[in-house]
């Protein structure tokens, strides 16, 4: 099992090394997923996830847009999995676990660092998960 700090973590980055390891039938528990960063334009980044979120509200049918910060993780993971609905992308899915902060559990465990970005424009997932 390999337990992940997601402080300062680029998403995508992040999505993609945990999306390969859950295929090589690694099982990865991910923390601090409201500390995991979205590089980019602030404003853009938090206007996309509004657009996302309005669409979910009205008559429309459409794919569903998370608002907590671990699910806004598991999706990115998701899109990274080659199918998640059957055969090894639905094996792998399953073996991935995403927390806000840090579980008693797992306080104690040696964790992999996931992030050292710095100097970068960023949004933080708590900032666009309300």
């Amino acid at each position: 099992m390999k337990i992940i700090d997601g402080r300062n973590a680029v998403l995508g980055r992040l999505a993609s090394y945990i999306a390969k390891e859950a295929l090589k039938g690694e099982e990865v528990v991910i923390l601090n997923c409201e500390q995991i960063i979205i590089t980019g334009n602030k404003k853009s980044i938090k206007e996309s996830f509004e657009i996302k979120r309005s669409r979910v509200g009205s008559s429309q049918k459409g794919p569903k847009h998370s608002k907590t910060s671990e699910g806004i993780v598991k999706r990115a993971i998701r899109g990274m999995l080659p199918d998640h609905r059957e055969g090894r992308g639905k094996i792998a899915y399953k073996k991935i676990k995403c927390y806000t902060g840090v579980p008693k559990e797992f306080q104690e465990s040696k964790k992999i660092v996931g992030g050292k970005e710095k100097g970068i424009k960023f949004i933080q997932i708590k900032e666009i998960a309300k």
